[in-house]
This record gives C-alpha cells, structure tokens and sequence, in this order.
C-alpha cells in the first residue's frame, strides 16, 4: 500500500455490540522481554516493551524484518521457542490485588480468572486454555499454518471443540458455518468441505480470521495479515479486520511492516527496533510528525504515488549479540552525536499529542523539537 493511504483511516467506529460486564479486555504489557539461547550467550529480540491495548482498540506494531514484532506476538501468545525465556508481566484487565508475581489460577471455561492476572507467568496448561478463548492470533502465512491434510471446516470446529468439548457436533459445525460467514468467506458450505490448496490466499485468510475468532477471543494479534496479497485484496481484509473489531469490540495489536496499512487501520502505533519500542503515540501524529531518526527513515523509505525519490536507511539492523552500548540505531541514525552511545535512552515525551506521543532518543527534549 502506498505512502499516500497514510493518512486514510477505516470507517468511524459504530455502535459496539454489547459484551457482559464480567470479561477483562484491556492488555497491559509491562517490561516484557524474551531471551533466546545462542552459541554466543543469550540475547533479547524483545527488550522491555511495554504498552497498553484498550478495549476496541488497535494499535499497530511497525518495524523492519528483525526487530522483533514477530516475537512479541508469540511470547503474549506463549508460542516463543523451546529454551525462551519470558520475563516481565502481561495482564488482561487491570491489575488485582495479588499484584504482577500471582500465578494465575485459571478455569479453560471462565475468563473472569483473568482480571488481574499475569499471563507471562501461566503454566503451559494454562496458557494451552487461554490461546484461542481469551487471546487468539492470525499468523503471517496461511499456508503453512493451516493444516494441508484437513478440510476448512474440520479445522474452525477444532477451533470450537477445544475450548467447548460439552458442545453436540451439530452445534460445532454451525458454530463453525457461522464463523466462516462472519469472516466473510463466500459460498461457506462449500469451502468448508474444501482443502487449504484449494482456496486462494485471500480466502485463506479469511479462514485464517475465521479460526482465530471462532471462540470468542477478547484480544486478537494479527502478524502481517496482509503481506504477499494483492492491494485489492489487502484492502478487503483491512476492511474485514476494521469491522470485525468495530462490531465484537476486539482489542486488536496489527503487525506490519507497511507504514501505509498503519495509517489506515491503527489508532495508535508502536515502532520496534532492535527488540525496544522506540517511538510510539497516536498513529496519526507519529506518522505525520515523527519524532524518533529511525520513524523518520521508515517514512522517507516509503513507496509513494507520487514520483519522489526513496531514500534508504544506510546500514542494516544490528546482530542483537552485537548490539551498540547506547541507542542501537546511533550506527545508522544521521544525527548520531557521543551522548548517543553512552546509555540507551529513556522514552520521553516528544511534544505533539503531549504525553501520549514518546520516542526513545536523547535528542527529544519535553515540549521541545530535535
């Protein structure tokens, strides 16, 4: 998607559908961090990223390949890899009183368990219970996570089953039938019967949406739904995505790489580098007045419509066994100064929407400009 579509948002949010008092859906994230085990000693590919994800909200993660976006999603999810390690916290609804070190005692048929609860700290059972009921996620290629060996519809009621193993099968498959419709996935008696080979990539997807929701997730991570489509396609499923979210008031967290698909889909956004977060405030005032060097590197980078030259972010993204002492984008960063690599930076205040709009970089000063 172009440069241009930035600023284009998805329809007005309309009348949410009305969920029972009783279901936590604000995500808080809180110094989360992942260690992988390395030849070289451990390193971090997210490093203290912290965030809040209201209730009916999306906010979009951006960043190039590497930074750690991907990661990010698995370890909420519980996904990271054999040997990871999670630290920090990770909580639906607002904190309780057992405060961040409780384990969860959680229930595979009540959400109302959650409020308060740590989910970086839930056993692999636990977690195994939470994954597609409280929190569900749209993975980047649907062709290889789908199953090639089971029909369409055999997979969204496996979906269905594991969390409501009381259900007949007859409500199962309408459960399924539906889900399908509600992922706008056309003639769903049919494709349902159908094979993963059998259906185009965007149909794919859809089934992909239609799996993640079918029972009934709070908070939904979608990690690049759109990448290897085409525009016409991309664009319905951002569509697709805006008014699922509007009508069944999903949190969603967008991973992307689009600067454009930012632009029309998140209200707010967070870009990853290295692991950290290094900008992040509302999407439309980080998009059109970036604070951090690397935000605005993405931005010039970006394809437009109109005949403007692109320029590129000189250097690559850093081995994150060889990370810089300071900021790790100094190396690239054209306005790269000593203090830079003294110490990473704190996330301060970077003026425009006031406190809501932070960027990591000694050069940002509170109420003033770079």
């Amino acid at each position: 998607m172009g440069i241009d579509n930035l600023y284009r948002k998805t329809a007005p949010r309309g009348t949410y559908r009305a969920y029972d008092g009783s279901v936590a859906t604000r995500l808080e994230v809180c110094g989360l961090s992942v260690e992988l085990p390395t030849p070289k000693g451990w390193v971090r590919p997210v490093n203290d990223v912290s965030f809040t994800l209201e209730r009916g909200e999306t906010l979009g993660i951006v960043g190039e390949s590497g930074s750690g976006k991907t990661m990010l999603g698995l370890a909420l999810m519980g996904l990271e890899p054999p040997g990871a390690r999670r630290t920090g916290g990770a909580w639906l609804g607002p904190r309780g009183a057992a405060g961040r070190n409780a384990r969860p005692a959680l229930r595979p048929d009540s959400l109302d368990a959650l409020r308060g609860k740590n989910l970086i700290l839930a056993a692999p059972g636990e977690m195994r219970a939470l994954r597609g009921r409280a929190i569900a996620m749209i993975f980047q290629e649907p062709m290889t996570a789908l199953d090639p060996v089971m029909r369409i519809g055999a997979q969204v009621e496996e979906a269905i089953r594991v969390h409501e193993p009381n259900l007949d099968e007859a409500e199962i498959g309408r459960r399924a039938f539906e889900a399908l419709e509600r992922a706008s996935v056309p003639q769903a008696k049919l494709r349902a019967r159908q094979y993963p080979h059998q259906l185009s990539g965007g149909l794919r997807q859809r089934v992909m949406i239609a799996m993640a929701l079918a029972a009934g997730p709070v908070v939904l991570i979608a990690d690049e739904p759109t990448t290897a489509l085409d525009v016409t396609v991309q664009n319905e499923i951002l569509e697709l995505l805006g008014r699922l979210r509007r009508e069944l008031q999903l949190s969603l967290l967008f991973i992307t790489h689009d600067l454009g698909v930012v632009g029309q889909i998140a209200d707010r956004v967070a870009v990853m580098y290295a692991g950290r977060i290094l900008e992040q405030g509302p999407a439309l005032d980080v998009l059109r007045h970036p604070r951090h060097p690397y935000t605005e590197g993405l931005l010039r980078a970006a394809p437009r419509l109109t005949r403007e030259k692109l320029v590129p972010i000189p250097g690559v993204v850093p081995a994150l066994d060889a990370l810089p002492p300071g900021c790790a984008f100094s190396p690239r960063c054209p306005y790269h100064i000593a203090e830079c690599d003294s110490a990473v930076p704190e996330l301060l205040p970077a003026g425009g929407a006031g406190r809501f709009h932070r960027a990591r970089c000694i050069l940002v000063r509170s109420g003033g400009s770079r």
